[in-house]
């Protein structure tokens, strides 16, 4: 029961802290539009340490103030609107930590995620690309997939911290992802958590023509690119397909080396930024070039080619060395750095803008390819059968009945398949060879099912591939193709 006097004891509480906040407001947040525009950044930091000092002294509850650090240092790094700047807590830091040394525990998946959700765009997580032999690629989890839960807790809430927490964990653990594919295919794909060894490059002789599969930038690929030209220069090779599809970047040094060896001289990428430090050029040395001179190159791209594998795509078609064939890239044309803040903690920030030799900034736009080559989209009839199919189980069943199937039954079976499936045979026994391969590693390449590759090969076939890469237009010529139909389509 409250008496009048502690009524009166608590009205006059209330009072004096309605007083001490009205004071703060007027001294720390109340102010005219003019006195906001004449603000000195050393006024804000005032600001922000009085609402810290007085929600961690004032709060209803006890609270710890690295609460409090951390959520401010998201929501600054947030309000810039860039999903690649970002408050790395101790958890992601480490990990940024493992995958830069080379091995971490999780399901081997490249993922990006929007910071804002709504109800017609929910921040569901995206698979930028699948790591080779991870999980994840064993699944068949592909490039621009959906992850729209995980073990059943919807991602559109979760923080990209919170994403990484639920899928690293103990080795050996599974972890259930909710996948969308296009529209409406939907399935559950059961992931068990292994080391993720990142790899950088996989390479092999397809008849005469050397193929190269770039899977990451990382301090080693220079050398292990090099190891693959060599090995087909042994081989005797008269042309060269250089695969990016699925490659999320990496380090802007190791790609700058890359491309040395097929550029003689001129620039490679340059980086703009407002602080003169970080604006630098990589040019190309002569005598670093070890590709001979006219060597017939593709490159193979797709919308899981991002950051440091659009900038080898970039410039060699700027340099007219390349012909590109697949899909629009990505489109992430920024340089970040990892800024630490402690021993556990830090935040990432954009500190630049790459572009190409021509010129031109490929960010949320990408780079499209001289050919496309587009896998064909599912009928509903299609995706409803392929839904059916991924939840039955059923292919995993029949290749653990029936171990050991080489081509030959994995053809017989995609045909059976194919009389109860609505579905493309190439792809029936695509989804039918990953079960097999499962506990092998990932193949080369695939021939059967790889219509992007085969147009590679079909194009390297043809007679006069010189002049047809010298008749393509640079990403320069191209965005201003696209300017002047803008403008056009204005009037």
């Amino acid at each position: 029961m409250v008496t009048s006097k502690s009524k009166l004891i608590h009205a006059a509480v209330s009072a004096v802290a309605f007083f001490a906040l009205a004071i703060i407001s007027s001294q720390c947040f109340a102010q005219s539009s003019t006195d906001t525009e004449a603000s000195s950044s050393f006024q804000y930091m005032k600001k922000i340490t009085a609402v810290f000092d007085y929600v961690q002294q004032n709060y209803v509850d006890e609270i710890d103030a690295k609460i409090l650090y951390e959520g401010a240092l998201k929501g600054m790094l947030e309000a810039l609107g860039d999903p690649y700047t970002q408050y790395l807590d101790p958890t992601t830091m480490r990990s940024l930590s493992d995958t830069t040394a080379g091995n971490f525990g999780g399901v081997g998946l490249s993922i990006s995620k929007p910071i804002e959700s709504t109800p017609e765009k929910p921040a569901y997580v995206e698979v930028a690309s699948p790591i080779e032999d991870s999980p994840g690629a064993k699944a068949g989890i592909q490039s621009g997939d959906y992850i729209t839960a995980i073990d059943g807790e919807a991602t559109p809430p979760m923080t990209m911290e919170e994403v990484l927490n639920h899928l690293r964990g103990e080795v050996g653990k599974p972890v259930t992802v909710s996948i969308l594919r296009g529209k409406d295919i939907k399935f559950d794909a059961t992931l068990v958590r292994a080391v993720i060894e990142v790899p950088t490059v996989k390479y092999g002789m397809i008849n005469s023509t050397g193929y190269l599969r770039v899977i990451e930038f990382t301090p080693d690929t220079p050398k292990r690119v090099q190891e693959a030209l060599d090995s087909f220069a042994k081989a005797n090779y008269q042309n060269l397909i250089i695969d990016l599809r699925d490659n999320p970047g990496g380090l802007i040094t190791s790609v700058a080396d890359v491309a040395d060896k097929f550029i003689n001289s001129g620039p490679i990428v340059t980086t703009k930024s407002r602080l003169k430090f970080e604006n630098r050029v990589f040019t190309a040395s002569g005598r670093k070039t070890t590709v001979p001179a006219n060597m017939p190159i593709v490159v193979l791209i797709n919308r899981g080619s991002a950051s440091a594998s659009e900038i080898l795509a970039g410039a060699l078609k700027d340099n007219h060395l390349a012909y590109l064939v697949g899909q629009r890239t990505y489109g992430k044309g920024s340089v970040q750095q990892v800024i630490p803040l402690s021993n556990t903690d830090g935040f990432k920030i954009t500190m630049a803008r790459y572009y190409t030799p021509s010129d031109v900034n490929i960010d949320k736009i990408g780079i499209p390819p001289d050919r496309e080559v587009l896998y064909p989209e599912m009928s509903e009839a299609a995706e409803k059968a392929y839904t059916e199919l991924i939840k039955s189980n059923e292919i995993a069943t029949y290749v653990d009945a029936h171990k050991n199937m080489n081509e030959r039954d994995i053809a017989s079976y995609a045909a059976m398949l194919e009389k109860k499936y609505a579905l493309d045979a190439s792809l029936l026994r695509r989804l039918v060879r990953l079960q097999v391969n499962r506990t092998k590693p990932a193949a080369l390449y695939d021939l059967d099912y790889d219509i992007q590759l085969n147009a590679a090969l079909d194009i390297l076939k043809t007679g006069g591939f010189q002049s047809l890469v010298r008749a393509t237009k640079t990403l320069k010529e191209l965005q201003e193709e696209a300017a002047a139909k803008d403008a056009l389509a204005a009037k």
